[in-house]
């Protein structure tokens, strides 16, 4: 019998980011589980030792895996991590108050294989402190990993190995023609744009809490709960790069002179 043939599209279009990691050897372990289930992306945010590929600890755990190792791009930020993207999922196994949709491993791999638009990043934080909320709050979805809630957290080459096999499996699904779970059924709201990239979506919150703070809706030196309850409202979306440019529009009239702003026809 005939092997199906993946559609290896989601393991072009998708990266792994960890974020301070601390340990090498989790890094080439998790070089090895990327490697193992058909990636190839691995980005490094910041990690605890700055030539963290090559220590012995690393090399050991990749076990087969240099390639990815040297292949590893190492940067500063997330956004720089995240540059070309226009998806990202945190993994957490940590609730937040103001977190964009809570799903699952199985769901987000769906959505990953199905819509082929996606440049999609998985985001890792440290072993020790996980992400931070800011790093939450600028990803379209957050993926809790279903274990045990008696003993829920996970190793994190553990964790990239899950997620990386589930995306697997569902490339492997699609080949055979089985319809991966998704987080959204097919949209049928008719025509759609391209879809915005995570840094346009950032410059627009920017510009738009800078727009409320002028009308005096936001006030700067109060806890800021407005701006998260807004990124996870457009979290549940997924903005178009041209209602991106509507919402800064409106932005832009807000915080023009009076006299200059113009009716729109």
């Amino acid at each position: 019998m005939n092997k199906p043939k993946i559609d290896n599209s989601v393991f072009k279009r998708l990266r792994f980011v960890l974020v301070e990691t601390s340990s090498p050897g989790n890094i080439g372990a998790a070089a090895r589980a990327i490697k193992n289930m058909g990636f190839g992306e691995l980005v490094l945010v910041n990690p605890r030792f700055a030539n963290a590929v090559n220590e012995d600890a690393a090399i050991a755990f990749a076990s087969g895996a240099q390639d990815i190792l040297a292949g590893a791009r190492i940067v500063s930020s997330v956004s720089e991590a995240l540059e070309g993207c226009n998806f990202a999922a945190a993994i957490s196994a940590r609730l937040r108050e103001f977190s964009p949709p809570v799903i699952t491993p199985r769901a987000v791999a769906g959505q990953l294989v199905s819509d082929t638009t996606l440049q999609a990043a998985l985001i890792f934080g440290n072993e020790r402190f996980g992400l931070p909320n800011e790093v939450v709050q600028q990803c379209n979805v957050l993926i809790n990993i279903p274990a045990n809630p008696e003993y829920s957290s996970l190793n994190l080459a553990q964790a990239v190995q899950v997620l990386a096999y589930e995306c697997r499996m569902a490339a492997l699904e699609a080949a055979e023609g089985v319809a991966p779970a998704s987080i959204q059924s097919l949209s049928t709201i008719g025509f759609q744009g391209e879809m915005a990239g995570l840094a346009e979506i950032e410059g627009m919150f920017h510009h738009l809490e800078e727009a409320l703070v002028a009308i005096e809706f936001l006030k700067p030196d109060s806890p800021k709960k407005l701006m998260p309850r807004l990124k996870r409202l457009f979290a549940r979306t997924q903005l178009e790069t041209e209602e991106v440019n509507i919402l800064r529009g409106i932005a832009r009239q807000i915080l023009a002179p009076k006299q200059e702003r113009k009716p729109k026809q």
